[in-house]
């Protein structure tokens, strides 16, 4: 750029760039809708996460580093979830009320141009999105810190609904009240995870305040706003809509606090080459080995087991199913031909989806 060019010269040229990259969206946006037109016409799915990945690929590829490549995929995230849900608003359920970290990760994987609804418990969407009244819903799964949340998993067990996604997303606790004054506080209130996960710097700070274990961080942070001597553990998210003020920024216990969240619906998309398949699978009782053999036939084909978890099932004592989470999509004939084998071997078999490994979307800062 001329160095001997004015600060109003400047400013007129990003103008000239800001509209043409305005009228450049408007006719992306008809492009997709014309998009999802076609792709009613041959009932293909709205979705297409493998092209998206192309799209992604494509433009860091060409980027080269010049726009920051985090923020690049940012915007390009919002654009491309915008122009998707063009072509039908897109209404997703999630553990209310507004502003719960659920919330935050829905919005951080759905862009803010869907709908969302609030749920009252994690059971609540599943049953949404079995019953068809909203498309899709969002829920935790585990916790690096506390494991695995039981509800969901159990959650599996009683509804017909597939896995169609996933995302990790970094978790920071923000202490907050009305006042922004710790002295105020004389219960502190959240959900039983972020709770546990701050256990030793409320221990160490907080000694003589009681805690308050509610449904969700999006209810103790109205709590919190109703009542002057509340504090809650919330998302960044909170203490926008709540209009609270933060105590101390980040009390969680230990770094790198992260919850991994899955997308449910009716069904699963198609392979991107970055995928992964969970399953949920029951063992034949009084069978010495059962659970080696389940993981022998993916050892000796090479399948990477990326998770298991056990859950008991209900009124039936001593009796378990297995979660399991293997690198692949279901169409893959190497993880299809292991599927196949487990389903004669195992007691119970239910595929609950194949979708995108959460390594491939970078959408984890969610503060």
């Amino acid at each position: 750029m001329d160095e001997k060019q004015t600060i109003p010269e400047v400013r007129q040229r990003i103008d000239t760039i800001d509209d043409t990259i305005l009228d450049l969206l408007k006719e992306r946006l008809e492009c997709a809708k014309t998009i999802g037109r076609l792709k009613s016409e041959t009932n293909r799915a709205k979705w297409d996460p493998g092209r998206e990945r192309e799209i992604y690929e494509r433009l860091l590829k060409n980027n080269q580093g010049v726009f920051p490549d985090k923020a690049l995929r940012s915007i390009f995230h919002e654009i491309i979830t915008t122009c998707r849900l063009s072509q039908k608003k897109t209404a997703v359920a999630y553990l209310g009320p507004e502003a719960t970290f659920t919330h935050l990760a829905g919005v951080k994987y759905f862009g803010q141009s869907a709908e969302y609804r609030a749920m009252e418990s994690i059971d609540e969407v599943f049953n949404e999105v079995e019953k068809g009244r909203v498309e899709y819903g969002i829920v935790p799964v585990e916790n690096s810190i506390e494991g695995a949340v039981f509800s969901t998993l159990d959650s599996f067990m009683k509804y017909n609904v597939k896995i169609c996604g996933e995302l990790q997303l970094a978790i920071s606790h923000n202490l907050v009240c009305r006042s922004g004054d710790i002295r105020d506080i004389q219960t502190v209130a959240s959900h039983a995870q972020p709770l546990a996960q701050c256990r030793e710097w409320l221990k160490k700070n907080l000694p003589d305040v009681p805690t308050l274990q509610v449904f969700s961080t999006g209810a103790a942070a109205q709590m919190a706003a109703n009542n002057p001597n509340i504090g809650a553990i919330a998302s960044s998210l909170a203490i926008k809509t709540y209009e609270l003020q933060v105590v101390v920024k980040g009390i969680e216990d230990y770094q790198g606090n992260t919850t991994r969240f899955l997308v449910i619906g009716n069904q699963s998309p198609d392979r991107c080459g970055a995928d992964k398949t969970s399953l949920l699978l029951g063992l034949l009782v009084n069978r010495p080995g059962a659970l080696n053999e389940v993981l022998t036939v993916l050892a000796t084909r090479n399948i990477d087991l990326t998770k298991i978890e056990s859950r008991p099932i209900k009124g039936k004592q001593w009796k378990y199913l297995f979660f399991l989470d293997i690198a692949g999509h279901i169409d893959d004939p190497i993880i299809r031909e292991g599927c196949d084998i487990l389903r004669q071997i195992c007691a119970y078999y239910e595929w609950l989806g194949s979708y995108p490994r959460a390594d491939n979307l970078d959408l984890t800062n969610g503060t």
